[in-house]
């Protein structure tokens, strides 16, 4: 045999207990677990601002590696809408968004080991700081902020990173006008129960100038 495997059972009060098991210095359980049942991961509240240089219309398309669960506006075979240099979107029949919304589930893992342990009152600060870094306006910041603080705040602490492209590769966002711009961020996090030390993440974002497409979304773990 060219892979030797050992695993210890030890049956207790009908409680199976496994031993540590280490698999090129991963744990045996935990690399089975990610390799053949991942679950799939919610992206919660993408969403997605058009700043075109003159008002102009434009389609956006989404190919995702998993399944799309709800949009607004409805999502037929990507969004046509027109788009104002503010980030004012109307559709065909004259509704008017401030962005376009997407929620899915999407088959990926995320790499952590780089990020940031926030005590969970500290949470707010550190979100004005980061997203400014990542290249967020003070109102996108905001709309991210309203959403995902309310979850967070009143955690001992929040175990944060922002992906890159292990999320971007499966959610695939594209417009029939390419743009001179484009920022995504997407956040995930998990709370925590103990302060724990984690590699910082470095935070940069590119000069926003010409079309600028700008999408926030995130996930729990």
């Amino acid at each position: 045999m060219k892979k030797f495997w050992k695993i210890f059972a030890i049956a207790a009060g009908g409680v199976i207990v496994l031993g540590s098991l280490v698999f090129g210095g991963i744990l045996l359980f935990e690399w089975i677990q990610n390799t053949f049942f991942r679950p799939q991961i919610v992206c919660y509240k993408p969403v997605i601002y058009l700043y075109p240089k003159e008002e102009q219309e434009i389609t956006v398309k989404l190919e995702l590696d998993g399944k799309l669960t709800c949009t607004y506006p409805a999502y037929n075979d990507g969004w046509t809408v027109t788009a104002a240099p503010d980030g004012t979107l109307t559709d065909a029949s004259g509704r008017v968004y401030n962005y376009l919304f997407w929620e899915g589930n999407i088959d990926t893992g995320y790499d952590t080991s780089r990020g940031f342990c926030v005590k969970g009152d500290e949470t707010a600060d550190f979100l004005e700081d980061s997203l400014k870094k990542l290249g967020l306006s003070d109102k996108e910041s905001a709309d991210f902020i309203t959403y995902w603080l309310p979850k967070m705040q009143d955690n001992p602490y929040n175990i944060i990173t922002f992906a890159g492209a292990d999320y971007t590769d499966k959610a695939k966002l594209s417009t029939d006008l390419a743009p001179d711009t484009l920022i995504r961020v997407f956040m995930v996090w998990k709370a925590s129960n103990k302060k724990i030390g984690i590699e910082p993440q470095e935070l940069t974002a590119p000069e926003r100038k010409g079309f600028t497409v700008v999408e926030w979304g995130g996930t729990e773990l």
